[in-house]
């Protein structure tokens, strides 16, 4: 089967839980920018997948357990927000750790470790729906209490 290998940053310390999305990335190239970014990049995708598949998840919960016209806006409002800021900007990404290899052929190889605080992203959603001209005052309503219910779970688990 051949000899297990164990790469920089993994373990539970480096997996999303209740307070983190959390995520990794590695890069390889002859030239240590590239590898960096490859590494940075990829541990973000990771991220913003995580983040997404979350509010999918979120919405259909919420939408299930609470009926009427306005819920059903304000979610497809909601699932529209989390995906435009999952594709542009996550909020308040930190690189927890970084480290550089450089291999017998001179190439470098980088690993990244990132994750976004979910208490900061839900509050940076709730800042993105309140300036969003296309959510209605009863959406807004429905959606801001979501996130704090979300903020309130992910705050109480500190």
């Amino acid at each position: 089967m051949g000899k297990t290998v164990k790469e920089p940053f993994s373990g539970s310390k480096y997996e999303s839980n209740n307070r983190f999305y959390r995520s990794t990335g590695k890069g390889s190239s002859k030239m240590d920018a590239v590898a960096q970014s490859q590494a940075e990049m990829r541990a973000r995708q990771q991220l913003a997948q995580q983040v997404q598949s979350y509010f999918e998840v979120v919405t259909d919960d919420y939408q299930k357990s609470t009926t009427g016209q306005v819920v059903d806006d304000a979610m497809t409002r909601f699932e529209t927000l989390a995906r435009e800021i999952t594709r542009t900007k996550l909020a308040d990404i930190r690189i927890i750790g970084s480290e550089k290899c450089r291999t017998d052929d001179g190439s470098f190889t980088v690993y990244v470790a990132m994750e976004i605080r979910k208490s900061s992203m839900y509050r940076h959603l709730k800042k993105q729906a309140r300036l969003s001209e296309e959510i209605s005052s009863d959406q807004l309503q429905v959606i801001e209490s979501m996130l704090d219910q979300l903020i309130e779970e992910a705050d109480s688990e500190q």
